[in-house]
């Protein structure tokens, strides 16, 4: 069972998807042939972008083009699941390109093992977060008021292979969030590591914890 681990740093999110789509069907054809293959987990961090999934509605971006040109974001419409997300430098970024059949895993269990893992990482810095039923990701009070999510997820899974994947807000800008309804929750805000703990968190320490958890499930 062959997992490799891949950060590639600051990348595009054209050129991450890309290459997600890349690995995505070398897997599948090695899967459908019988060959060798080798799942990964990428880690990065992007340039401050808006992405819309396949379910996701564009009154949720509150933002024409051109106000998107003035602070330096993009949008893109993507074929994972869920609406729409943020993503920009400070954030841990983890698209697991991996062969569900081979770890027993189906889609409600593999999201599941990925809301665990992150729900580990946050305790390890005594962040107390959990689930919302019938909100994907990861939730800090999510059953009060002052709910707020700290991690989004969506994926995309086809012959059983997945792609896309979570996005954990560790240093993350949340001005940024103030321009959309995020993940088309109006009610709710947004967090993350940095905020809740009062200081900035090294984004390597984060990336080596939830690659941790990750395998720990795996």
């Amino acid at each position: 069972m062959k997992i490799e681990p891949i950060d590639w740093k600051l990348i595009s999110y054209a050129e991450a998807w890309q290459r997600q789509k890349e690995y995505f069907d070398k897997l599948v054809e090695a899967k459908l042939a019988g060959t060798e293959y080798v799942n990964h987990i990428v880690f990065c961090e992007h340039p401050p972008v808006y992405t819309l999934g396949r379910s996701g509605k564009e009154q949720n971006m509150l933002l024409g083009e051109e106000q998107l040109n003035q602070i330096g974001a993009t949008l893109y419409h993507v074929d994972r699941g869920g609406d729409i997300t943020f993503h920009g430098p400070g954030q841990q970024v983890c698209y697991p390109i991996l062969n569900m059949e081979e770890f027993a895993l189906d889609v409600r269990s593999y999201i599941g093992l990925l809301e665990e893992a992150v729900i580990a990482v946050c305790a390890s810095y005594g962040v107390v977060a959990g689930r919302v039923e019938k909100a994907t990701g990861v939730w800090l009070d999510g059953d009060k008021p002052t709910a707020r999510k700290i991690c989004a997820i969506g994926v995309r899974c086809s012959r059983y292979v997945t792609m896309h994947g979570l996005a954990l807000n560790v240093n993350t800008d949340l001005r940024y969030f103030s321009y959309i309804h995020p993940c088309g929750f109006v009610d709710k805000g947004v967090t993350s590591l940095q905020k809740e703990l009062g200081h900035e968190v090294p984004m390597q320490e984060v990336k080596d914890r939830l690659l941790e958890e990750l395998l720990k499930r795996l």
